[in-house]
């Protein structure tokens, strides 16, 4: 790995960590635990399992309302809002409260034999040819359906979703432009949405929101656009990613692989410990005011990072927490975050991972990374594998 001081000038946007992030915290949480950055406003970086915990559960002295950070401003200065995971209480509990209903268990149970029929179609395509990208043709097809099926939007535009949260997430934090023209088209796409579902309703997320009342009122168009654009920044990407990353462990570890196969009772730990391992969020949060937070002179209106993989990975908190052990039992991971804006979509994005891996080991033979040289992973606050080249 490069000599790049992490300690001082964190870059989660570099190529260097995309690569190596097991490496960098793990050498961050012997020698530095809370780094630093002002390329990215003066932002702070713990990396141990209970810094992170104290600061996402602390939401009077970290507030919530710019959960990405960006070079050139917080999201919340451009009037960006993504309820409930932008916003703090009591305005968060209100809107949490009221999107539960969607993210019932009968509504995640009913969207399992799509998602199963998906798996299936997509191995389908690849079977026969002995080869196929674990991220490209598998793990991002299936996230990006489902969430489509949730908006009730046309199946067609899963493509514009996909370039959505690519710019989102990987372009827009670095380059303001791109910011706000992703934005803009967004905003525009979901605007003819809103529109239409007032005419013509349906039973789907938008609609859902247009009919919605928060503390006796009904939702404006600004709160209906932003609870959509947390649907697709917080339920494609993440999920895409885990998957990615679930497929990356077992195409290098052929053991775990045939334990899996030969036991599928296993496959709930194991998940949750792919979940552990893998995670791909990371959220952020922002000082309210001047203070000292374990020795670092925090100031208000600087950002926080919250690596929750990191703090999966931290050897104080978990037993050889730089391997993957199928049946670990007891497995407090942080992959959907903790504290009031622990993941709304948690048993969805499980169900997802569950049915996806068990799809692809139920249809495929042994599997293997055909090159790991090639694997690329992507930037910015979620990881995962971008490419992914395995052959059976």
């Amino acid at each position: 790995m490069s000599d790049l001081d992490y300690k001082n000038n964190f870059d989660h946007f570099s190529s260097i960590y995309a690569q190596n992030a097991f490496e960098v915290w793990s050498d961050l949480q012997k020698s530095c635990p809370i780094a630093r950055s002002e390329k990215f406003r003066n932002m702070w970086v713990p990396t141990k399992y209970s810094d992170i915990e104290e600061i996402a559960r602390d939401t009077d002295l970290f507030s919530s309302r710019s959960p990405v950070v960006a070079e050139f401003g917080a999201m919340a200065d451009f009037g960006l809002q993504v309820p409930p995971i932008s916003s703090d209480p009591p305005y968060h509990t209100s809107f949490r409260r009221l999107l539960l209903p969607f993210f019932s268990p009968s509504r995640i149970e009913a969207l399992k034999p799509t998602v199963e029929s998906l798996a299936n179609e997509l191995i389908d395509g690849f079977i026969d040819t002995g080869f196929f990208d674990g991220a490209l043709d598998y793990a991002q097809h299936i996230p990006i359906k489902i969430i489509a099926k949730m908006l009730g939007i046309p199946d067609e535009d899963g493509d514009q979703f996909r370039i959505w949260v690519h710019n989102f997430l990987e372009l827009a934090p670095t380059d303001i432009t791109v910011a706000a023209t992703n934005l803009l088209h967004f905003f525009e796409y979901f605007q003819s949405q809103i529109e239409l579902r007032k005419s013509h309703p349906k039973d789907d997320l938008v609609t859902f929101l247009i009919n919605a009342q928060i503390d006796n009122r009904a939702l404006s168009d600004q709160e209906i656009f932003g609870g959509c654009l947390l649907l697709l920044v917080a339920g494609i990407d993440t999920t895409w990613s885990a998957i990615g990353a679930s497929i990356w462990h077992l195409s290098l570890n052929l053991n775990d692989q045939k334990r899996l196969r030969s036991d599928p009772d296993l496959m709930p730990l194991a998940i949750e410990e792919f979940l552990r391992a893998f995670a791909p969020v990371t959220m952020a949060r922002e000082v309210t005011r001047d203070s000292d937070f374990k020795g670092c002179p925090m100031k208000k209106g600087d950002p926080v990072l919250l690596p929750f993989p990191a703090a999966n990975r931290d050897l104080d908190a978990f037993e050889d927490a730089d391997i993957v052990i199928l049946d670990r039992e007891r497995n407090r991971h942080l992959a959907f975050g903790v504290g009031i804006h622990r993941c709304l979509g948690s048993n969805l994005a499980r169900m997802e991972l569950t049915t996806a891996i068990r799809t692809l080991l139920e249809r495929l033979p042994e599997f293997k990374l055909k090159d790991p040289n090639t694997v690329v992973w992507s930037l910015g606050q979620v990881r995962g594998p971008r490419v992914l080249p395995i052959e059976f």
